[in-house]
């Protein structure tokens, strides 16, 4: 009988092996700080140093920006909730996260997308990259990441606002998620499922084509280039991005498009907490490492602040 609407929620999470509760919190402790160093570093970098005002690179600061915004939304309430033994968390809580770590997820692959794009004028069209490319259209582009982000996550979770939780309130998950939000509901879901899975599948198949068509024709022009060398360095400037876009489109399709049963559920959401945690700890370095320039940032960076204490 629906006799009331719970307003508090247990979050069941991973596992209840003790031993187990002690690593896994080690190791999203160590990742989630490599997460926020390796991004922030980015983001400074990017700020301080005058040969990183290119477009990718702001690109590049407001990706990081949106990798701190993701593991923040879900992984610190997680480990508090192993350390503490408190599984509870409170409606309006969990639709906060609810809704932050799905416009942040969804603003990131908009803008992989237009990373993506940027790719493919630097290459197939270097000599009006700077005009394609300017400041304006960046800023341009990083604000409709946003507004799409928005139109895409705001219908649902409005629909959502007025779901009853009164039979049950376990949400079988590390963080609120939508899929056990909506199991647990004692409302008529149907419509907000639909429009979850459509919001989620236009997310997906816009961006991702947006991706494939990038780097369709930044291959053809790559082949045509005369000189190995020359196809090299391309390769070499595309190959950061393509690693990112392949971890997040590769981690996506395994949780949403595989067929699903009881036995999947613990690994989609061992798989949904490695792309929170592991891909923004990853991404930083895979940027880094590969590239010349924030490496020679970097190291000017050092030698900068070792000079200035040792004054």
């Amino acid at each position: 009988m629906r006799n009331r609407t719970v307003t508090t929620f247990i979050l069941l999470g991973l596992t209840d092996d003790i031993r187990l509760k002690i690593l896994l919190f080690i190791f999203l402790l160590l990742s989630y700080m490599l997460s926020l160093s390796g991004n922030i570093t980015i983001i400074t970098l990017t700020l301080a140093d005058p040969h990183l005002k290119t477009p990718m690179y702001i690109l590049l600061k407001n990706f990081s920006f949106l990798e701190i915004s993701l593991t923040t939304a879900c992984i610190p309430r997680f480990l508090y909730s192993m350390s503490s033994g408190d599984k509870s968390i409170t409606y309006f809580a969990c639709l906060t996260q609810l809704l932050s770590i799905d416009l942040f997820a969804v603003a990131e692959f908009f803008l992989l997308a237009i990373m993506s794009y940027d790719r493919y004028v630097a290459i197939c069209k270097p000599l009006h990259y700077m005009t394609i490319m300017n400041s304006r259209a960046c800023r341009n582009f990083i604000f409709f990441c946003w507004v799409a982000a928005l139109t895409i996550v705001l219908p649902p979770v409005s629909l959502g606002l007025g779901l009853e939780f009164c039979d049950s309130n376990l949400i079988d998950h590390f963080c609120c998620d939508a899929a056990p939000l909506l199991k647990i509901s004692c409302s008529d879901t149907q419509l907000l499922e639909q429009v979850v899975i459509v919001d989620a599948v236009l997310t997906f198949i816009i961006t991702f084509v947006c991706v494939i068509l990038s780097y369709v024709y930044i291959l053809k022009t790559i082949l045509r280039f005369p000189s190995a060398k020359q196809r090299k360095k391309a390769f070499s400037t595309c190959s950061s991005h393509m690693i990112v876009v392949s971890i997040t489109y590769g981690s996506c399709i395994f949780i949403y498009i595989k067929p699903s049963s009881k036995g999947d559920v613990a690994i989609n959401k061992g798989i949904s907490l490695l792309v929170v945690s592991i891909s923004p700890m990853l991404n930083p370095f895979i940027y880094a490492l590969r590239n010349k320039q924030v490496k020679q940032a970097f190291n000017y960076s050092i030698k900068k602040i070792a000079s200035l204490s040792k004054i």
